[in-house]
């Protein structure tokens, strides 16, 4: 792994922290930053004392999105053997998916303004806690540029087509409060609770079985796109995959025994 300059890297207990940082340019995506982004994501899911990761952003911003001048140069190139827009945008998705399907749950610490790319990136992580001066918005409407990492194809599933066809079309950011009630944010809090309330439901969930938590993820994302009928199929068939696990084992025993479970993510 590279020597980070874009990301701070922190395990706080079973939780893995990766800031963002670059606050003077509001934390834009930049090709270093999804780099090491992508290898951070790498680095947890290699890690098994790391059950938890949680994402935030230095400064002001979580993540204004990509960077734009990088965005302008790329598309200045000619025609060529090189096409330094389309690899970007590769390395994006590269690592917006390496967050998406990563098997631990993840969590997005909302700590200021997220819009367009830095939305999408939010929208990687399985749950979204915002400070309550975070405002969110998709943006890419103001400088003619067409989402490339969900904002057209994913958060119309989050807050359906309405609501998401106000944000893309009129590039607006809203109160984080004000996305709570369509499901896009699970909760606000004031702007100096949300490093602790976040560390604390970290906690919550790193105490919890790697195992039924990896399997609870990948069933909610392939139920998602089938019929009841088929989902609560799948279900079943996690259920009877797991019920030979250790941790389903140990979980039992320690309730009988009235302690603390003792999991161990197999």
């Amino acid at each position: 792994m590279t020597t980070p300059t874009t990301i701070l890297f922190e395990q706080r207990g079973a939780a893995a922290w990766i800031t963002l940082n670059r606050p003077a340019a509001m934390n834009a995506l930049s090709d270093a930053m999804c780099t090491e982004l992508l290898e951070a994501i790498e680095r947890c899911e290699r890690d098994a004392a790391i059950r938890v990761i949680v994402l935030t952003g230095a400064g002001r911003a979580f993540c204004a999105g990509a960077d734009l001048k990088g965005v302008f140069e790329n598309t200045q190139s000619g025609p060529g053997p090189r096409d330094p827009m389309g690899e970007f945008l590769d390395l994006v998705n590269r690592m917006m998916d390496k967050l998406r399907f990563c098997p631990k749950p993840t969590i997005a610490a909302l700590n200021g303004l997220t819009m367009a790319g830095g939305l999408e990136l939010a929208m990687a992580c399985d749950l979204m806690l915002a400070a309550e001066s975070t405002r969110i918005g998709d943006a890419h409407a103001n400088f003619g540029v067409f989402p490339g990492a969900g904002g057209a194809a994913i958060l119309p599933r989050r807050i359906g087509p309405t609501a998401a066809k106000y944000l893309l079309f009129t590039g607006d950011t809203l109160p984080a409060r004000d996305l709570v009630p369509l499901g896009l944010v699970n909760s606000v809090v004031p702007d100096a609770e949300l490093v602790p309330e976040v560390e604390k439901l970290a906690a919550r969930i790193a105490s919890k079985s790697p195992l039924v938590l990896r399997r609870m993820k990948q069933t909610v994302a392939d139920g998602l796109e089938q019929p009841e009928a088929v989902a609560l199929r799948l279900e079943r068939l996690v259920l009877e995959a797991h019920s030979h696990s250790h941790d389903i084992k140990e979980g039992l025993a320690a309730f009988v025994e009235k302690r603390t479970p003792n999991f161990k993510g197999y």
